[in-house]
């Protein structure tokens, strides 16, 4: 069991450190039309669709099945891994601040993502602050996603922590949800400073993250 007194601060990583959206390369591909970029991510390469390679199908499989559905939009469809890396944006700076200052004063730090094991390692290479985390727990390597209570429970295997000594932080709801269900102190991400503001209340020593 970990003998360190401080709870594990868990991160979320899209949308709460690393600037992620699809829009980034689909405004391109379709010249800024804005109708023709919602249908595309909803409809066709929708979310539903993405998590499925989140938890772990190839994405040659997905693309190859989806083209069969559309085959209308084959070069859109196609573009959406060959061209992954322009959905990235810079990281959320001010986020990565706050990591930064947490790992400093002594809290073990983690990630629990949903993120494909194929282009993982893109972001690996891109974001130097993966570098600092205590644990990684990728969805695509363990062939579960969040809010599946299979992947919190790897990482409470991996970091032999119990539930109730972890903060989790993460922007989607439902991921919170579920998080909290299993014990988890959680924290519907919707800032940095919203995300500052809460952990200040959460341990003594986090309310040096406000000096």
């Amino acid at each position: 069991m970990n003998d360190n007194p401080k709870p594990l601060i868990v991160f979320d990583l899209g949308a709460v450190l690393i600037d992620w959206n699809p829009r980034y390369l689909y405004r391109e591909l379709l010249d800024g039309d804005e109708q023709a970029i919602e249908y595309f991510l909803n409809e066709v390469c929708s979310p539903a669709w993405n998590i499925q390679q989140d938890a772990g199908r190839p994405f040659a499989e997905a693309i190859d099945g989806l083209i069969q559905q559309f085959p209308e939009h084959r070069e859109l469809i196609t573009a959406y891994f060959e061209r992954w890396e322009d959905m990235l944006g810079g990281p959320i700076e001010d986020s990565v601040a706050i990591l930064q200052q947490i790992k400093a004063l002594g809290f073990p730090v983690a990630a629990l993502s949903n993120w494909s094991a194929e282009t993982f390692p893109v972001a690996r290479r891109r974001y130097s602050f993966l570098n600092w985390f205590d644990e990684l727990v990728i969805s695509g390597h363990e062939r579960v996603a969040k809010p599946d209570p299979g992947i919190y429970r790897i990482l409470l295997a991996r970091t032999g922590r119990a539930a109730e000594d972890c903060i989790f932080i993460d922007d989607s709801p439902v991921n919170v949800e579920a998080a909290r269900d299993l014990g988890f102190t959680a924290i519907h991400f919707r800032s940095a400073g919203q995300l500052r503001q809460e952990l200040h209340s959460m341990h003594q020593d986090l309310k040096l993250l406000f000096e």
